[in-house]
């Protein structure tokens, strides 16, 4: 099963990709992050097909099955938004052209790949056993959409112009990459058993982590607007006074409208944040209520178990 939904993945983001590289007039409408979103999630796969027919999975020292539920579900959201950003883009770019069924063909592949991905999620959790999979609870859905607002704020801030003008706005950028990054590290946690390496309890990493992004987060949703849009800062509140919104055949998205959508998925992704946090700080507040309410002789009993003397006997 696992090799079928390797090949049905391959098949359906290579057939997507190709047919928007054999098409110019495609290739315009599509945009840039689509195309990437095809070729990040063939080459991934790829290199995961490789690893297993190899047997090389033993030599990670990795929760596999866990990086197998965590590609695939960034994959899934990946290839969903590639799917809307492709069709919305031709939708407004190319109505009525001669290339219809190429673009609905390419819809189409794309949204196969977000069902195979899907599936491959849900597969893995069933075959692993892992009843509680961390992907299907709140935690770790809230987890993997936090990564995927920063992927969609990344493909609306390719253009350096957007923000090299002011400080404020290179701090925000800053900010979204240093999220980004607390995020990998976080899911790096949880693809290795770091329980008995680390000086603190791993849900307080991720508590600080949480509580760090959130902060930064903050920081960024108001700055961003503030730069933009606000006329004093040197900003633009108005869409009639950008001169690339005039002209709608250079980009079905212009830079006044990349601005906005980066400002509403900061403020989205910041909501996020704060939900993760709330779950988290209720998780430890509980575990730690848990822990001192157990009586003395149960946590010496505890202690005992985990000695390295215990077991030996």
């Amino acid at each position: 099963m696992g090799y079928f939904l390797r090949l049905l993945q391959l098949l359906s983001t290579c057939v997507a990709f190709s047919l928007v590289a054999g098409v110019s007039t495609l290739q315009v409408a599509a945009g840039n992050w689509s195309i990437f979103v095809w070729c990040f999630c063939f080459i991934m796969t790829l290199i995961i097909l490789i690893v297993e027919l190899c047997g090389l999975q033993p030599r990670l020292h990795l929760s596999w099955d866990g990086f197998l539920i965590t590609s695939a579900s960034c994959a899934t959201f990946l290839c969903l938004s590639g799917s809307i950003v492709f069709a919305t883009a031709c939708i407004q770019l190319l109505p009525h052209s001669p290339f219809d069924d190429h673009a609905i063909a390419v819809t189409a592949f794309s949204s196969l790949a977000s069902v195979a991905y899907a599936t491959e999620v849900v597969w893995t959790c069933a075959r692993s056993g892992e009843f509680s999979c961390s992907v299907l609870t709140l935690p770790g859905l809230l987890h993997r959409l936090e990564i995927f607002v920063a992927c969609i704020i990344f493909a609306f801030i390719s253009s350096p112009h957007l923000y090299v003008h002011q400080l404020a706005l290179e701090w925000c950028v800053a900010v979204y990459c240093i999220c980004f990054l607390l995020s990998a590290v976080t899911l790096l946690l949880n693809w290795y058993n770091w329980d008995n390496r680390l000086p603190v309890p791993v849900p307080l990493v991720h508590l600080g982590l949480t509580l760090l992004s959130a902060l930064l987060y903050a920081s960024a949703v108001v700055l961003w607007p503030l730069y933009q849009f606000n006329r004093e800062f040197g900003g633009q509140p108005q869409r009639s006074s950008d001169v690339s919104c005039r002209d709608k055949l250079s980009s079905y998205v212009c830079t006044w409208d990349q601005r906005l959508a980066v400002a509403v998925l900061t403020a989205v992704n910041l909501l996020i944040y704060v939900v993760d946090l709330v779950g988290l700080a209720r998780c430890c507040f509980y575990q730690l209520l848990r822990l001192c309410t157990r009586p003395p002789s149960s946590l010496l009993l505890s202690v005992e178990a985990s000695s390295p003397s215990s077991v030996i006997l």
